[in-house]
């Protein structure tokens, strides 16, 4: 039996009472039914009846951001992300996309789930930003005119310094408490190196071999979050082969370590997989939640700044890891933790969702930009890179100049003794 057999008993869980509504952000943007989870599931069920695939209704798919806050709000345990990757399976495969649209989804597909790709396009990149046609080209507008997409490209992309490239085997300091796999992910391996390099020494110096294999590649949550299912195994597969040998996976991306917990559903149809990818979803870990379970062994220096932490939707809500980073953050001295107003609320990154719902991400960019402002905060503390650049981009349209890092940047500061300049001065 498929997967996709489950559709119509998933969707009679909904009931329709509506505690979705104020945590949905688009719901909350827009206030239209049909922008809600529930009006969403009314379409599934129109579809499932026998209602072909409009544009209008694919649309309203299209403008959901997968953040899954309606799961965590649902009294009675609606699966909603489910239904949502199963029916954007349904319009991968059964609506005809416009030429234009379609050749933007296939270039987006086509590089960012790719390492080397992505270090290809670095070295002009950076003399792009360098040579400052950055600024001329934003000034003028004619990404915009060309595509809202592209434009949002370009405008996401995060200063590049040089690449860093890790060993494949960090080695525990002092006595060794664990030996870990380590993702370094595609987006956060090629543009934010720093958060790689950060994660390795955090865990080395709290007792752990960190095992880095150089052959991974990409563990599919993009294709998977946009119903790309054959994509989405084909990289699962890739990935569970890359390590299943460890005992435990550590991965620093929120939206990364959501999916690769999911293969035991993304896998379960497959008998030759299915049994391997519910062995590696099992031991699979985010950073923070790996480094309570083992309990701190370094010493903490102190690090006098004041912090937002921002719970990342694929965190929080998918995988249930919201008290870990606070926990982390919390334990270092001199170190002050303030929270953000609305945490619920998507930033709007929500994996492809910026580069393809530009104008929608913009308002809930801006809308995270103010409450993360407010907070009085030095430092935001982010754990996955797309919100970090989606941040960070609206942070810039207010003119708010606050630093911005990952949970394990933080911490290397802290275990290093490098002082809050070292935190402070990546500045959004």
């Amino acid at each position: 039996m498929s997967a996709h057999d489950d559709l119509p008993k998933l969707l009679d869980d909904c009931v329709h009472c509506g505690f979705c509504l104020p945590t949905c952000p688009t719901y909350v943007l827009w206030g239209e039914e049909m922008d809600s989870p529930r009006g969403r599931i009314h379409l599934m069920q129109q579809h499932v009846d026998g209602e072909p695939l409009s544009g209008p209704m694919v649309e309203h798919f299209d403008a959901c951001l997968g953040c899954m806050a309606c799961v965590t709000s649902c009294p009675s345990g609606v699966q909603y992300d489910r239904l949502i990757e199963m029916t954007r399976a349904d319009v991968e495969r059964e609506h005809e996309r416009p030429l234009k649209e379609k050749a933007i989804r296939e270039m987006v597909f086509q590089l960012f789930p790719y390492r080397r790709r992505l270090r290809a396009l670095r070295g002009p990149l950076r003399a792009y930003q360098k040579s400052g046609l950055e600024r001329l080209v934003r000034r003028s507008g004619v990404l915009e005119r060309i595509s809202p997409s592209v434009a949002a490209m370009e405008r996401l992309t995060p200063p590049l310094g040089k690449a860093r490239r890790l060993p494949e085997l960090v080695a525990a300091r002092g006595e060794r408490r664990a030996t870990v796999g380590m993702l370094t992910g595609c987006v956060q391996g090629e543009f934010f190196p720093g958060v790689n390099a950060a994660t390795a020494r955090v865990l080395a110096l709290e007792g752990c071999d960190v095992v880095i294999p150089k052959d991974q590649g990409c563990c599919g949550a993009l294709s998977l979050h946009s119903g790309r299912e054959d994509e989405a195994r084909a990289f699962a597969r890739r990935t569970v082969e890359t390590f299943e040998s460890v005992d435990v996976i550590v991965v620093n991306s929120a939206g990364c370590g959501s999916a690769m917990k999911d293969y035991r559903t993304l896998l379960a149809d497959d008998p030759a997989w299915a049994r391997r990818a519910e062995a590696v979803a099992a031991k699979t870990r985010d950073f923070a939640e790996f480094l309570v379970d083992l309990g701190p062994r370094a010493k903490r220096s102190p690090l006098p700044v004041t912090v937002a932490y921002h719970d990342a939707c694929h965190l929080a809500h998918a995988q249930g890891v919201r008290s870990q980073p606070r926990a982390l953050l919390a334990g270092i001295p001199e170190l002050t933790v303030r929270e953000i107003a609305e945490p619920d609320i998507c930033c709007g990154s929500a994996g492809t969702y910026n580069l393809f719902q530009p104008a929608a991400a913009g308002e809930l960019g801006d809308r995270k930009a103010v409450n993360v402002d407010a907070t009085g905060a030095e430092l935001l503390v982010a754990a996955n890179p797309g919100c970090s650049m989606q941040i960070a981009t609206a942070l810039r349209r207010r003119g708010a100049g606050i630093a911005i890092a990952h949970t394990a940047q933080v911490l290397d500061a802290s275990l290093r003794g490098l002082g809050r300049d070292t935190v402070v001065a990546r500045r959004s």
